[in-house]
């Protein structure tokens, strides 16, 4: 290892978490500015690093931003299992599943409806797929088949998403779980 170093070279910073902290500065212009407003540059400067750092984890704003949203949809998948983890009934889980994704809707609504980010935002069907999935996963032991419980999570994610209250949905909802 060498030792010498030339004079007026600058040791390098070590910042802790530095993949996190780039998402939460890019979440948080996101959700302040709007998505055309936050750069790679401006993600940068608010974590004081060169703008090669932030590259060197997230190749490209789009990148950086399914990131920042994963870490909030995998909160909501942990909100809805811990729901239905003790569950007895369907109920508790299609009220997590409502509360969950209308919380994560919510947040990034504005970021759904920004025509900038129209191609970035708007999911494409392998990824409501996924989605729907998931959301059916905790629903499959009150069902009786896999369509069931995928067609309910189907209609909780697009009427909740559409902000419709949970009462109404779980009117036709609760119609799926009888016998």
């Amino acid at each position: 290892m060498n030792t010498f170093r030339k004079e007026g070279m600058r040791t390098p910073k070590i910042l802790e978490n530095l993949p996190e902290r780039l998402r939460l500065e890019a979440r948080r212009q996101v959700l302040e500015n709007g998505w055309p407003a936050m750069t790679m540059r401006s993600v940068a400067a608010g974590c004081g690093v060169g703008v090669g750092t932030v590259y060197n984890y997230y190749p490209s704003k789009e990148a950086l931003t399914a990131a920042f949203m994963l870490g909030d949809w995998q909160a909501c998948l942990a909100g809805i299992e811990a729901a239905a983890r003790d569950a007895g009934s369907p109920q508790p889980v299609l009220d997590a599943i409502h509360r969950e994704v209308s919380g994560f809707a919510d947040v990034y609504r504005d970021l759904f409806r920004d025509a900038a980010a129209a191609g970035f935002a708007g999911f494409s069907p392998r990824y409501h797929r996924m989605l729907r999935a998931q959301l059916a996963a905790p629903l499959r032991r009150f069902c009786p088949d896999d369509f069931t419980a995928e067609f309910i999570a189907e209609a909780l994610l697009t009427w909740t998403v559409a902000g419709t209250p949970l009462p109404q949905i779980r009117a036709v909802v609760n119609k799926l779980f009888e016998p």
